[in-house]
């Protein structure tokens, strides 16, 4: 073999097979293997044989990343992304824009995120979509945390019942402030009527992440259930979600 030959299998990167040199056939370089293959090997073996309580945040971060980001090890931006955000949950609802503020985060990998908590979210209002509400407070608390949570201006959204308490529609109605969304009874009971509802509970978001309800938030639930019931609509709650919980103004006997 001539030392031309040797010199283009070495630049290749490998030895090309003599049938393909011979016959003039361009000999593409075999890719290497990442050098992080045997770290994520182990990590997606261990969230399959323990399960995702097995997993740190910045790991099951890392598993997700994983897709977006092929040959990086992506273990720092995971905890550059937990370490900014708060949370592994603050991460999946945070905007796309303040997602790529983290260097390392191009439009792809922020894209990829937020399809994995729509999935979410999707997943979670599947639990409530078909199921009598008041029995399945949990899993709508969990459905409205996922949803509003995180987001960083209040938004106010109707979950619309029928007789039997099931879920007719889930429409977010206004969107404001960082902290004050305007809502209007008459407005809130129109639709009521429009989708024959006999019942709503009202829920919105605290973006400073402390679901105390204000004075307005109070008022704003008097006015909306007293004209709910001049058309035999029922509001059986109003509640506000936040970063660090929840408060139910039924269950605190404000209205």
């Amino acid at each position: 073999m001539s030392d031309d030959n040797d010199e283009r299998q070495i630049f290749l990167g490998e030895f090309a097979r003599p049938a393909d040199m011979l016959a003039g056939k361009p000999v593409k370089p075999e890719k290497a293997p990442s050098p992080h293959t045997g770290h994520r090997d182990r990590l997606r073996a261990r969230f399959m044989d323990a399960g995702p309580e097995a997993l740190a945040d910045y790991e099951l971060l890392e598993l997700l990343l994983f897709r977006s980001i092929p040959r990086r090890d992506t273990k720092p931006l995971a905890k550059a992304l937990i370490a900014r955000f708060g949370s592994f949950g603050a991460v999946l609802g945070a905007d796309p824009k303040r997602l790529m503020e983290v260097p390392g985060v191009k439009e792809a990998v922020a894209s990829d995120l937020k399809t994995v908590a729509a999935a979410a979210q999707r997943m979670l209002k599947g639990e409530i979509a078909s199921r009598e509400v008041l029995s399945s407070w949990n899993a709508v608390l969990d459905y409205c945390k996922a949803a509003m949570a995180y987001e960083t201006r209040e938004q106010f959204r109707i979950l619309f019942l029928d007789k039997k308490n099931t879920l007719i529609a889930d429409e977010g109605q206004q969107t404001g402030t960082v902290d004050h969304t305007p809502v209007y009874p008459r407005e809130v009971m129109r639709r009521a009527l429009e989708l024959s509802a006999t019942a709503i509970i009202l829920v919105h978001n605290h973006p400073s992440g402390d679901p105390t309800p204000s004075r307005a938030d109070i008022e704003m639930t008097k006015q909306i259930a007293e004209t709910g019931k001049t058309l035999n609509i029922a509001v059986h709650d109003h509640v506000i979600i936040g970063k660090n919980g929840h408060v139910s103004l039924k269950g605190l006997g404000l209205f």
